[in-house]
């Protein structure tokens, strides 16, 4: 798969700026720390689609993806969901980093 079909779809362009104006107050703390290379001089961007899915953060030096999952990721269908994205993102040589998250 070409590089220019894999990022950025024009198609989930509303979906990922939806996402960055509605983040949640994990990810904007976990984005101060990781914007503008203050994590060992690495790029990250946020909300950044690989194929048809959004990654929270990820950074290409490092071939890397961050998700922060709250509450909805815990039930059944969510998690098979997720493994699923996991195992697409993993094919093409992606790290998964993941984090679930307790929300009260």
């Amino acid at each position: 798969m070409k590089n220019q079909n894999l990022f950025n779809r024009k198609s989930l362009k509303f979906f990922r700026s939806s996402l960055r104006n509605k983040s949640t107050s994990a990810e904007a703390v976990l984005w101060n720390i990781l914007k503008s290379k203050k994590l060992n001089a690495r790029k990250f961007r946020r909300q950044h689609s690989i194929g048809n899915y959004i990654a929270d953060f990820f950074c290409v030096s490092e071939k890397l993806v961050i998700e922060l999952d709250g509450n909805p990721h815990g039930e059944y269908h969510k998690i098979e969901k997720d493994k699923k994205r996991d195992q697409y993102l993993e094919d093409p040589g992606f790290s998964i980093k993941r984090k679930d998250l307790e929300y009260e």
